[in-house]
């Protein structure tokens, strides 16, 4: 039992000589691999970095005999920091094992790789290292499917006007026809809005304030489906549905956030359309920003023809 509860706690090079399949395997290891990212759960972890430790052990077919001390013929180091930074950049993850997972599937998509060892630990939210580790194996891993190719939505912003106009219904049955999915976009509603005087609950505020928009627009047409995550919109546009964005998750989880604030929603709106790659944005009654970072096209609250 002893021998049990240190080999808990050991280095998972121990782990994975101590559990071997038979038949002799290689390994190569990170060890104490820091990187400084926003991750976390709890509200206290948003808006600010803490250190986390990699330490990864990768079980690894022999090398064959022909190696001629060719760095291209082995799995290289390089590659396994490279898949903790991708999986770090692709989005802002809550929980390590999530993160966990996603860095040994990533690893064990290399040929050589048959089993990988990845602890994590938090250094900075107490006395100690709060962590988490994991083991999977080759066999557990379905290789990456042929990405298929997003489509590039059409997107539609819409004043607190242009919500209760008249010519909705017809914006959208036009919008509808046309072959790209349509992605409604909307600002605060018309309400007051509580001000905090702290810049980040404000943050919250004001988005979720866009979001209960987003719900009064979905009630205004059966065909609107209000989506906040990627994962939902994925799904939608490739099932043809209209799409009401709720920006809460994406815009917070982002890595690369957007620089313009939740009270400026159809520059928000306008980089939400960058991330999709979106064909055009049509603005019904609102104002263009300066500096749009997708084709916008202004069309008035009269205008009943898009």
């Amino acid at each position: 039992m002893s021998h049990e509860i240190r080999l808990a706690f050991a280095h998972p090079s121990e782990r994975a000589a101590a559990t071997a399949p038979r038949g002799p395997l290689d390994r190569i290891s990170l060890r104490d691999h820091i990187v400084e990212v926003e991750i976390g759960a709890f509200q206290a972890e948003r808006g600010t970095t803490q250190r986390i430790c990699f330490n990864v052990v990768v079980e690894v077919a022999p090398l064959p005999d022909n190696i001629d001390d060719d760095v291209d013929r082995i799995l290289s180091y390089d590659r396994v920091t490279e898949a903790i930074a991708h999986e770090l950049s692709a989005e802002r993850l809550n929980l390590l094992e999530t993160l966990a997972d996603r860095v040994a599937e990533r690893i064990l998509l290399e040929p050589q790789a048959i089993r990988a060892f990845v602890r994590i630990e938090k250094l900075d939210r107490g006395p100690g290292a709060l962590g988490v580790e994991i083991v999977r194996s080759k066999d557990q891993v379905t290789p990456e499917a042929q990405e298929e190719e997003r489509p590039h939505p059409r997107l539609m912003f819409l004043s607190n006007d242009a919500i209760d106009s008249a010519n909705l219904k017809g914006w959208i049955d036009q919008m509808e026809c046309r072959e790209r999915p349509l992605i409604l976009c909307v600002g605060p509603h018309p309400l007051d809005i509580p001000s905090t005087g702290h810049k980040m609950t404000q943050r919250r505020i004001d988005l979720l304030a866009i979001e209960q928009n987003a719900w009064r627009l979905a009630a205004k047409d059966f065909r609107c489906v209000v989506v906040s995550t990627r994962t939902e919109l994925d799904w939608a546009m490739k099932n043809g549905q209209i799409c009401v964005w709720a920006p809460s998750k994406i815009v917070l989880d982002a890595v690369d956030g957007p620089s313009a604030a939740p009270s400026e929603p159809v520059a928000l709106a306008s980089w939400f359309a960058a991330t999709f790659e979106a064909g055009e944005m049509l603005v019904i009654d609102a104002e263009i920003p300066a500096t749009p970072v997708v084709p916008l096209r202004a069309v008035a609250l009269d205008q009943e023809r898009l």
